[in-house]
């Protein structure tokens, strides 16, 4: 399952750093294209609503995010004059402003970090503030210095000179690329992710869309590519979450079909054999521990045979791969099953049975 997250995380990565580009700084001759990738963008935000059950708020805010983004773009290639392609302009930017909080939102959720409850109301606050600047060109000239309505090859377009509150939008990306990859390093120098070697494919995977993405500014393209890319990651991002979904429907139906065998005789005999020394309070602990035992899954068994073998915790983690909030959640499922409250008082009614 941490593999999928990855993947998610992943896919995400390449949605926000394909998003980062200067809206309406291209011009298009295919405004039916942008129209039917706006369609495609409704249509894989009601797939994501349909098929996974328990939906997110920020995947939501993520798939909405880009419908907003391609309905901007789509929109200002029809525009006719420059009042609707500000506008259109405007819609874009609401979608690209909001796109790397709810990307970084997810981010931090798959890796665990804790946050204080304030930081969303903050970043939104600050998305707010941006987009107003984005949004201000037709009102004041602190983003656009100067914009003229423009037509190419019949697509509506906006031809601009920067002004000097320009820069504001892409300080703001570069932030949000930074603090995720912050996020992603810390992630792992905790030993949260899976292995090191993810963490690696991560910062490869931004630094190449990094890449390819100041590549798009540099070469002069008649079509927003951006607008399809955000298809295609929204595509592999719903395949990811329906796969994380079925997984997880897997692995609760192995841990319901994991039926034991009864306590065998041999085991029962034993018991009665201590209870001359052991008091009735006791002897109840011990038959709801032996019962434990016997309902622990094969994973939660493997690790209750590593403490009696007196296995650290770091020898616990290298031995079934698995990360320390696993190894605690897996702690407190032995836990409750035994009837017991630490690791030492397991091994101490294991030592006595």
């Amino acid at each position: 399952m941490k593999k999928i997250r990855l993947g998610i995380l992943l896919y995400m990565i390449m949605i926000i750093m394909t998003g980062c580009g200067v809206v309406g700084n291209k011009s298009t001759s295919l405004s039916i294209i942008y129209g039917i990738v706006s369609i495609v963008s409704l249509l894989m935000l009601i797939v994501y609503c349909t098929i996974i059950h328990n939906k997110e708020v920020w995947f939501l805010f993520l798939f909405f995010s880009v419908f907003i983004v391609n309905t901007g773009y789509f929109a200002l290639s029809i525009s006719k004059n420059l009042q609707e392609a500000l506008l259109a302009n405007r819609i874009a930017y609401l979608g690209s402003v909001f796109l790397p909080l709810s990307m970084f939102m997810i981010i931090i959720s798959v890796c665990k970090i804790k946050y204080k409850k304030i930081l969303p109301a903050f970043l939104i606050l600050v998305s707010i503030v941006v987009f107003l600047i984005a949004a201000s060109p037709g009102y004041l000239d602190i983003y656009y210095k100067e914009v003229e309505f423009c037509v190419i090859n019949g697509v509506g377009g906006l031809k601009k000179v920067y002004g000097t509150w320009h820069g504001i939008y892409l300080f703001y990306l570069f932030i949000y690329f930074g603090i995720m990859v912050i996020a992603i390093v810390h992630t792992s120098i905790k030993n949260k992710l899976e292995s090191k070697i993810h963490a690696i494919i991560f910062a490869g995977a931004v630094f190449v869309n990094i890449i390819v993405w100041l590549i798009e500014q540099l070469v002069n393209i008649e079509f927003e590519i951006l607008s399809v890319s955000y298809i295609i990651s929204e595509f592999f991002l719903i395949c990811f979450c329906y796969l994380r979904q079925e997984g997880l429907k897997y692995d609760q139906v192995q841990t319901a079909n994991d039926v034991k065998e009864p306590i065998s005789e041999e085991v029962i005999e034993e018991s009665q054999k201590i209870t001359t020394v052991i008091s009735d309070e006791d002897m109840e602990k011990i038959t709801f521990f032996l019962q434990g035992v016997d309902n622990l899954t094969p994973t939660e068994t493997k690790i209750y045979n590593l403490y009696l073998e007196e296995k650290t915790t770091k020898e616990v983690l290298k031995i079934m791969n698995i990360t320390e909030n696993t190894l605690k959640y897996h702690n407190k499922n032995i836990y409750s099953k035994l009837g017991v409250s630490s690791r030492k008082q397991l091994k101490e009614i294991a030592k006595i049975l």
